[in-house]
């Protein structure tokens, strides 16, 4: 059974940084696409970043570009997201998510992934 499961995530200040972490239970990470995404009430869960299956390449949302940076351990089976210069406009619930069908041209949309963390939610206040 896979299990996906999100920490790190706290109440921070604009400006600050946080970095949330997934671990990866019964897939080994190695191989697979990982990717961070973020949910706000009443909006659809919106991409943050992905890596390639290889952690060669990385893929980030615009509004988030530049600030955030996606990482892994394949030996921890973890997943970081690494967020600096926050803003309010940050604040969600962050999941991360991972699957075996994930190819490029599909990472950045929600649907193409198979196994989701239960979140951890990030909030930046003014």
């Amino acid at each position: 059974q896979v299990q996906l499961a999100e920490s790190g995530g706290g109440l921070v200040q604009a400006g600050d940084s946080l970095r949330v972490s997934c671990v990866v239970s019964g897939r080994t990470l190695s191989g697979s696409v990982v990717a961070w995404f973020r949910q706000t009430p009443g909006k659809e869960r919106e991409f943050v970043a992905a890596m390639s299956r290889t952690g060669g390449q990385t893929y980030y949302g615009d509004p988030v570009k530049g600030r955030f940076t996606i990482s892994r351990d394949n030996g921890k089976n973890t997943v970081y997201l690494e967020m600096n210069s926050l803003k309010p406009e940050d604040t969600a619930i962050y999941y991360c998510a991972t699957g075996s069908r994930v190819i490029t041209s599909s990472l950045r949309s929600h649907t193409a992934y198979d196994y989701w963390g239960q979140g951890t939610p990030v909030t930046v206040s003014t």
